[in-house]
């Protein structure tokens, strides 16, 4: 929960609060900080949505940390506005899949090594990882070596979005070693909490920070998890009849993905354009220079109107969606922003073969989008690997748009989603905070600031 405002004669009595509750076994990170006058935290995020928790999440600790914050890490655009010069850019280490990793893994090497020195250099009181759980967790594990036994110079670990361990057969089990080098995890689904518990994982439910698009674009708004977006501006922008289909396509933040996906959806609106007239296509370019280079020279080719909607503009995104018929994702957080909008959408989803194959032997769930895994019901039509072909997509596009009962169930589940995803209301008072001088806002970001703050390691 986001503290609004923290005046100086309440101040006291919400550390001697906090504090009365995050007692005993080892310092916390606001305890390091007093006696340096400020609080150092090293954040490295390796993805786009990554970038998008970072930065809310820097703006939480400013707010609720009683002393200055120093950032340092890897990040960003949004970041970079919060204080951040990120060592090198964020796109050097998004990279995802096994096969697809190895040309790049001389770069990686190069990268982790130089973000441990920094790290080192920087002094931290917290590290904090987002995600992105190849490099954060060889990072973390790296530091917590160079550290050794020296505990009380040791900063803070924390990852933020537990890895999907619920998601492979003996993916629990792997929880057992993380606690060697991770203090805490802030977990973004319901049960993740419990279960790294029961493997001795100290963790956190904070709630999915996705839903801080609501409260950061329509903060009147109360008692729904739902973006509203302006459709008549959006048409109005770009010269579109309201009459028009449009597409909304998402075809990842990476360019490993969007080089994969990209050809797929060309083929796919191909298709679409022979059974609707005034088709317009909307893709939304990711804050990636490589993905917009891509996409850019791509569309040229393309048979149908297309609008292209740069990264780093939130509402104009959500414009967009408001203003689409129906979308087209690669899966990933897109996917629950779709459901913020209530726009019904495809998801998506094509890898190297060895990486499908992997997915294949070691998943144990049956989808891949969060939405249709939270509620264990193929809501959302999935198109996945030898699947994902132009006609199916098409198909599944023109059954979604012609048919209002399949798009009202993935409205009504979207509700249902985003109630199971919104952080925990009773987050202060299970810690015996004294609120009566606090005004609190139920943010996922706020959460995760507070907890990073107050967490005492040895608090099972």
């Amino acid at each position: 929960m986001l503290l609004k405002s923290i005046q100086s004669s309440n101040k006291r009595t919400y550390l001697s609060s906090v504090r009365r509750f995050f007692s005993t076994c080892r310092q916390c990170a606001v305890d390091g900080a007093s006696k340096d006058g400020e609080m150092r935290i090293f954040l490295v995020a390796g993805e786009v949505s990554g970038d998008v928790i970072g930065s809310r999440l820097i703006a939480a600790l400013k707010k609720l940390s009683p002393y200055p914050i120093r950032v340092a890490g890897v990040g960003g655009s949004l970041m970079s506005k919060h204080g951040l010069k990120s060592l090198f850019p964020i796109e050097d280490i998004a990279i995802m899949g096994i096969w697809e990793l190895l040309p790049h893994l001389h770069k990686l090497q190069v990268r982790l090594k130089e973000t441990i020195e920094a790290a080192i250099s920087f002094r931290p009181h917290v590290v904090v990882t987002i995600d992105s759980k190849g490099f954060s967790f060889r990072l973390l594990q790296k530091l917590k070596a160079r550290y050794g036994d020296q505990e009380a110079t040791t900063p803070l670990h924390f990852h933020y979005v537990a890895p999907s361990f619920w998601a492979w057969n003996g993916g629990e089990g792997r929880l057992n070693g993380l606690s060697k080098f991770v203090d805490h995890i802030l977990c973004i689904l319901p049960f993740e909490e419990e279960i790294c518990k029961s493997h001795g994982l100290d963790a956190t439910f904070v709630g999915h920070p996705v839903l801080e698009d609501v409260l950061e674009l329509n903060p009147a708004i109360e008692k729904e998890w739902k973006v509203h977006g302006n459709a008549d501006l959006f048409w109005s922008t770009y010269g579109i009849s309201s009459g028009s289909t449009i597409l909304t396509l998402l075809p990842g933040s990476r360019l490993q993905e969007v080089t994969r996906m990209l050809p797929i959806y060309s083929k796919t609106v191909n298709l679409l354009n022979n059974s609707f007239k005034d088709l317009t296509t909307v893709i939304h370019v990711a804050p990636n220079k490589h993905v917009a280079d891509y996409i850019n020279s791509e569309v040229n080719e393309w048979s149908t109107p297309v609008v292209l909607i740069p990264g780093g503009s939130a509402r104009t995104k959500y414009d967009a969606f408001s203003a689409s018929t129906v979308g087209l994702c690669t899966s990933g957080t897109v996917a629950m922003e779709l459901q913020l909008a209530r726009l019904p959408c495809v998801v998506a989803y094509r890898a190297h073969f060895i990486t499908e194959w992997f997915i294949r032997y070691k998943a144990k769930i049956p989808y891949i989008s969060l939405p249709n895994i939270l509620l264990d019901s193929p809501v959302i039509p999935e198109a996945l690997f030898r699947e994902c072909t132009p006609t199916r997509l098409a198909q599944s596009l023109m059954d979604l748009i012609n048919n209002e009962v399949a798009r009202e169930e993935q409205i009504v589940a979207a509700d249902k989603v985003t109630q199971l995803l919104s952080p925990p209301s009773a987050f202060v008072i299970s810690r015996n905070l004294d609120c009566k001088d606090l005004r609190f806002d139920n943010t996922s970001s706020s959460i995760a600031a507070l907890t990073i703050l107050y967490h005492r390691i040895g608090k099972l």
